[in-house]
């Protein structure tokens, strides 16, 4: 065994400028007046030096940067349409399809971690999908400070960390202060979308979304995964071995 042959070596450092624009992520302010359930949980990661290449290129044309003034959507996407919030869109396969799909919707996707950022900006460059933008940036301070109450038209959130161990259940994200959160910015009648792979996870939602006044469930209990949700590969690796996937739509009421 050769001991001396060397360590694989990581995609090349980010540029202090790309590095300067995604400070704010990894420094998101506290939340005063409100438990704040920090919608991640920073974690080494792996990222490719295509991912690298798209954050330092096309960072300043598909994504906005956060700041604690409302954002005027309009501007953001160079029309008025019914705008769409996604929450943690991972590699942001699913996010795309739903944009293509709907193109009179827009769709602002919300992620912290680079690696999802840059495979979802190289998407929207490759698809040129201009009914797409990403905030880099903790999502309870992005709902909380950017959107306008009764301002979305929708609200997914697919897949969120599950925190499976119980003394970790308090960090979960939707727990009742920041759905009810959601639900402010949530216009009448638009929906709030989520899915889970997690039984005890989704026995959850349920209860809290139901919970929150300014919503109603659009079914008794688990809504079928409507049409323009994909089904992504792992949920149908999941699904083949017997796994469940729990889909939940709540409507804004007036």
């Amino acid at each position: 065994m050769n001991t001396n042959t060397p360590a694989p070596q990581d995609a090349s450092p980010l540029s202090d400028a790309a590095r300067a624009a995604l400070e704010p992520a990894t420094q998101a302010p506290p939340s005063p007046g409100v438990p704040h359930i920090r919608s991640f949980v920073h974690r080494r990661g792996h990222i490719t030096q295509g991912q690298r290449d798209a954050l330092e290129q096309l960072l300043d044309k598909w994504s906005i940067p956060y700041r604690p003034t409302r954002l005027d959507l309009a501007a953001a996407f160079g029309r008025t349409a019914p705008t769409v919030l996604e929450i943690g869109f991972g590699m942001g396969e699913t996010t795309q399809k739903i944009a293509q799909t709907r193109s009179d919707d827009n769709f602002l996707g919300v992620e912290v971690f680079n690696a999802g950022v840059g495979a979802l900006l190289r998407r929207i460059e490759d698809a040129q999908l201009q009914n797409l933008r990403i905030i880099q940036h903790d999502a309870v301070e992005v709902v909380r400070d950017m959107i306008a109450p009764d301002s979305l038209a929708g609200v997914h959130v697919y897949f969120p960390d599950p925190w499976p161990k119980k003394r970790h259940h308090k960090r979960r994200l939707l727990q009742p202060p920041f759905v009810s959160l959601l639900a402010s910015r949530i216009a009448p009648g638009g929906y709030l979308h989520c899915a889970t792979d997690w039984q005890d996870y989704a026995v959850q939602m349920l209860e809290v979304l139901s919970g929150e006044p300014l919503l109603r469930n659009t079914v008794a209990d688990y809504a079928p995964r409507p049409d323009y949700r994909p089904q992504t590969k792992f949920e149908t690796r999941g699904l083949r071995l017997g796994h469940g996937v729990w889909d939940l739509i709540f409507q804004r009421i007036a």
